[in-house]
């Protein structure tokens, strides 16, 4: 066994193989970037090295710095984690030239496998089947136009080199293809340095299930069942769990079976995956394979109850697998949630900043509980930078059952108290909340379907707006009984009372613009209030300092976030939120009264709406452009997103230029 490995990544993925090593008593070795050097990972770790400055390709795609890390602080072996390098054949020979065990497949398999192409090509010898498409890279649009005309639309484009849902395009017609094209090897190029592109067949309404391969040096190759990956946006897995509410025994045996023969077909070594596009049928199509651990390799461990970067290690040293294929069990359900750096509310766009406020859920030692686990890389005040994936933390569920899975998910995402950058906890928990998700009615469109392409957090506040009005209310009288009952404090702190003040009990609570009348009272702790002559019962020991409103609601237990904002407060739970104000009956006139204030049209100025690069300038002065045409495309976090116009009007002025580096609500282009 080793006795030192370096994390050749950063973020979550070095935390929890850190946090493996170190219970396998082997030394970890971190390095970081200049925006890195206070990162979670660095801490964690036994040593760290800095590379280079903040890009990626200046540090942790940065081969030469890497592996003067390795020999400056004498590492044995290397773990790359998931992206970056962990997939680069090339990086793997570097270190076999030098002594050094990478920990992860042969090179001969990562370049196999790692390009779609030949993948594809070594599946179809192996028997496993596989999604109609072409067989060569395509690069010219006429070339394109005719293999989509002769498979059909729709089509989806696909960057040789991608993974992680960077450089894929889904073509719904002709029209679409040229741009399709070109956007799509501009993003491969741009994360992967490889440019090429090849068509598949769109296989309508799919799901995205995956199987996890484990072979060590000595032949033994075994699969640990499935995963369920459908729910995506663009590509980009959000959700994830371990066994598929779709699969029957002989489709998982099969889908294995296939999984294993081609593992073994490409002389594989180490943990991989499969990935499978299966219809309505459970029709199989063999994807890709992943040649590195998955982002969501956590579920498969919580219903196998086995440890894969141990695995990984413990073959990388030339150890046997220490179970066989009949070993394998598959017990309870797990669930994976990614919080990302992004803000749903506005497209999903990146977000940077400071995490402000960083609260995982309540959960046990070292991260784990029963039923709650968080795989993090981050801590509250660390800085989230354009410069890297947008993946903050992983949140994983697990029960006896599905509907235990998804209950105790909720629950935790309510209690995940997230702030100072956008984030999509909110959005999850709607997916979560949402009935097709608990009937595991799943495919690859779901989030597109259901939610479009921005999510609205204040959809379905009707159902709740009673109990948000409840809720404030009781917290409005805990706060308002305070202020009663202290007049001062003196200068070691002891509250002076106050004397001779009633309560007033009749209120309004008007939650996002719907006004509710309020009558309250308190009895033996318990708050009673009058919702529209509703009698509700509030009981909980929230006091002015806490965020979390943990109590019951007519003895049902509730979660609910709380944030105070100028005029009142600012609720949310299971994906809703609600701005609500408590104000007497009087001022309730009063705000209905007001007029409500007229949008007008956009301003002159079109912004960036974050920080990033310029990839191109769609327009020119003079140009004429309606409301919703492309001006632009912006890359932030490895990904390409499109400027659209928000008015009609002339192009006045071109202030910035492809390459160009952006800030966000920097002016991009001008109307006349």
């Amino acid at each position: 066994m080793f006795d030192s490995i370096l994390i050749a990544n950063r973020g979550e993925i070095a935390c929890r193989i850190i946090r493996t090593a170190r219970s396998m008593g082997i030394k970890t070795i971190a390095v970081y970037s200049e925006a890195d050097r206070d990162a979670l990972h660095v801490d964690m770790a036994s040593d760290a090295m800095l590379i280079g400055p903040p890009p990626a390709l200046q540090s942790y795609l940065n081969v030469d710095a890497i592996m003067l890390a390795i020999e400056e602080m004498g590492a044995q072996a290397v773990h790359p984690g998931y992206g970056f390098l962990s997939e680069n054949a090339s990086f793997a020979e570097r270190l076999a030239d030098e002594g050094v065990t990478f920990i992860g497949p042969p090179p001969e398999a990562i370049r196999t496998l790692g390009d779609k192409i030949t993948s594809k090509r070594l599946a179809q010898q192996a028997g496993v089947p596989t999604v109609p498409g072409s067989a060569d890279p395509v690069s010219q649009p006429d070339e394109a136009a005719r293999i989509a005309d002769e498979i059909g639309y729709p089509v989806m484009l696909k960057a040789s080199a991608g993974g992680g849902g960077k450089g894929m395009r889904a073509v719904t017609g002709a029209d679409e293809l040229q741009e399709s094209l070109r956007a799509c090897m501009s993003e491969a190029q741009a994360s992967f340095g490889d440019g090429r592109v090849f068509i598949e067949k769109l296989i309508v309404a799919p799901r995205h299930i995956e199987i996890q391969v484990l072979a060590d040096s000595h032949g033994n190759v075994i699969y640990l069942g499935e995963r369920e990956c459908s729910i995506q946006r663009r590509h980009q897995k959000v959700i994830e769990e371990a066994p598929s509410p779709f699969l029957d025994v002989e489709t998982r045996r099969r889908m294995g079976e296939a999984a294993v023969a081609l593992a073994k077909a490409a002389n594989y070594v180490s943990a991989g995956t499969v990935e499978f596009i299966v219809d309505a049928d459970r029709n199989f199509y063999f994807l890709e394979m992943n040649t590195r651990l998955q982002v969501e390799h956590p579920v498969t461990e919580e219903v196998t109850g086995l440890d894969l970067v141990e695995q990984m290690i413990r073959i990388a040293a030339g150890e046997k697998l220490s179970i066989r294929q009949e070993d394998v069990t598959l017990n309870g359900w797990a669930m994976e949630a990614r919080l990302y750096a992004e803000d749903p509310t506005r497209g999903f766009l990146p977000s940077i900043g400071r995490l402000a406020r960083y609260r995982e859920p309540v959960t046990g030692a070292f991260g784990t509980s029963k039923t709650i686990r968080i795989d993090s890389g981050a801590n509250e005040g660390d800085h989230i930078t354009r410069h890297y994936d947008p993946m903050i933390a992983k949140l994983i569920a697990v029960g006896d059952t599905r509907d235990q899975a998804v209950q105790q998910m909720q629950s935790a995402l309510d209690e995940f108290y997230v702030r100072g950058v956008g984030n999509n906890l909110g959005f999850v928990a709607a997916i979560i909340a949402h009935p097709e998700f608990r009937a595991g009615n799943l495919t690859t469109d779901f989030i597109a379907k259901y939610f479009g392409a921005r999510f609205d957090p204040t959809q379905g506040t009707e159902a709740v707006s009673s109990t948000f009005a409840a809720v404030a209310g009781a917290i409005h009288w805990r706060l308002q009984k305070r202020n009663t009952e202290i007049a001062a404090w003196t200068m070691d702190g002891q509250p002076v009372p106050r004397t001779g003040v009633t309560l007033a009990k009749d209120w309004v609570a008007i939650v996002n613009g719907q006004p509710h009348r309020l009558s309250l009272g308190e009895t033996n702790g318990t708050v009673e209030i009058s919702v529209d002559g509703r009698n509700r019962q509030v009981v909980s020991n929230w006091s002015p300092t806490s965020y979390l409103f943990k109590g019951t609601v007519d003895g049902e237990g509730v979660c609910i976030q709380v944030d105070r904002v100028a005029t009142g407060y600012r609720l949310s739970q299971g994906g809703v939120f609600a701005d609500i104000q408590v104000v007497s009956p009087r001022a309730a006139e009063l705000i209905a009264s007001m007029p409500e204030r007229e949008l007008g049209l956009s301003g002159k100025e079109v912004k960036s709406p974050m920080p990033g690069l310029i990839v191109s300038i769609g327009v020119e002065v003079g140009q004429q452009v309606e409301a919703g045409d492309p001006l632009g495309v912006i890359e932030a976090m490895k990904m390409e997103n499109q400027l659209l116009a928000e008015r009609s009007g002339k192009i006045a002025k071109i202030l910035c230029a492809a390459g160009d580096s952006v800030e966000v609500d920097q002016v991009i282009l001008e109307f006349e």
